[in-house]
């Protein structure tokens, strides 16, 4: 192996991991983050670190302060209205797709999904992740290319605030029931309703992030 291979999949496993960091809030919004000690946790020289840092701060996940430092970017009610208001029609958009393009094993598939997001319905980290499961296998099953690409790009960004729509138990059973009400538009080849129940589900789960995400900031 090359050094010129090795300095980018070290770069590479670096970004990967400060992303995960960075989504888990395991480093949290507004900190600051300093390259020796990077460099000291993760084990890694200089230059896959300032990698992985230009990868990110490309992707909106970190903040280039006017002293050359950068931070992990701030939390943002603002931002949780504009990713969630476009992953609504993008949702919409897709489970219509979905629907019109339904068979006995797409149905099944997702029938199973809802069936697991309700076992895991009292687990927050697993009830999201079922959830999230279901709404992935829409996207596959609708096969819209554009949305699924447009999808993936503003999913990213959402998982630092997916966590604050699943933290109640009250919620996570709305949302049980918003999949289960979605899943039979969809076994029906209901494509209007389809729509309709996919972009009310993400708005409702906005309003909930909305209203943690208030109570978090000053």
């Amino acid at each position: 192996m090359t050094d010129r291979v090795r300095r980018a999949s070290g770069g590479q496993v670096v970004y990967a991991e400060l992303k995960r960091r960075i989504l888990s809030l395991d480093l949290p919004p507004g900190r600051r983050l300093f390259e020796p000690e990077l460099s000291a946790q993760l084990q890694v020289s200089r230059t896959p670190l300032r990698e992985a840092l230009r990868l990110l701060l490309a992707e909106d996940l970190l903040e280039q302060l006017p002293t050359g430092g950068m931070v992990v970017r701030s939390l943002s009610a603002e931002e949780i209205d504009e990713l969630y208001t476009v992953r609504a029609s993008l949702e919409g958009l897709m489970a219509a797709e979905a629907a019109e393009r339904m068979t006995d094993e797409g149905a099944e598939a997702l029938t199973l999904l809802v069936a697991r997001n309700q076992r895991l319905v009292e687990f927050a980290d697993d009830a999201m992740n079922a959830g999230h499961d279901f709404h992935l296998k829409i996207a596959e099953i609708a096969r819209h290319g554009w949305a699924a690409r447009l999808h993936e790009q503003v999913d990213g960004q959402m998982a630092r605030y997916r966590a604050f729509t699943n933290s109640s138990q009250s919620r996570r059973t709305a949302a049980l029931h918003e999949h289960q009400q979605i899943l039979e538009s969809l076994i029906a080849r209901d494509a209007p309703r389809a729509r309709a129940l996919a972009e009310h589900h993400v708005l409702e789960a906005r309003n909930t992030a909305l209203t943690a995400i208030g109570e978090r900031l000053p």
